[in-house]
């Protein structure tokens, strides 16, 4: 894989998710970060393959986005090279499997309706089980009750 085509790849992955402003510092990022590794001697393709695949680079940054709440902080500190201890190959491999974290985010508007619908369902569960519940339990403690407050009134008569 070339860089041109690298990079492609990295902003088609994070174009329906991120700002514009942060997917250009990121492709400009990557795109440094391969020309420096050229510039020292490495071949690109090395340098390319040290960095794995960029739909697995662009899922981290939209995770990374997404629990900063999307916010347009500096990428300085972030060092691929460091974080890629394992090839892809070693994280998403056949007999290994998927060993990976999903964050769910709700940054989409069926993500929040997906989620506002699951807890009025459960709301209306628990409501159906306490109803429920009174249903069958009110035959029995309403006579009881009744039974109670006659035996209080006759008692408190009588004194």
């Amino acid at each position: 894989m070339t860089k041109r085509e690298f990079l492609d790849k990295l902003k088609k992955a994070l174009v329906n998710d991120l700002s514009g402003s942060v997917i250009q510092e990121n492709v400009n990022y990557y795109n440094d970060y391969i020309t420096e590794g050229v510039r020292k001697g490495r071949r690109e393709s090395d340098v390319i393959e040290e960095l794995g695949d960029p739909w697995a680079i662009a899922k981290n940054i939209i995770t990374s986005e997404e629990m900063k709440g999307n916010t347009q902080e500096s990428y300085d500190s972030y060092e691929p090279g460091r974080r890629r201890e394992n090839s892809y190959e070693q994280d998403y491999g056949s007999e290994s499997g998927y060993r990976g974290t999903h964050v769910f985010g709700l940054d989409t508007w069926w993500k929040k309706l997906v989620l506002i619908l699951g807890i009025i369902g459960i709301v209306v569960l628990v409501a159906a089980v306490v109803g429920g519940i009174i249903s069958l339990l009110a035959p029995i403690f309403v006579p009881l009750l009744i039974v109670c407050l006659i035996i209080k009134l006759i008692n408190g008569r009588r004194r």
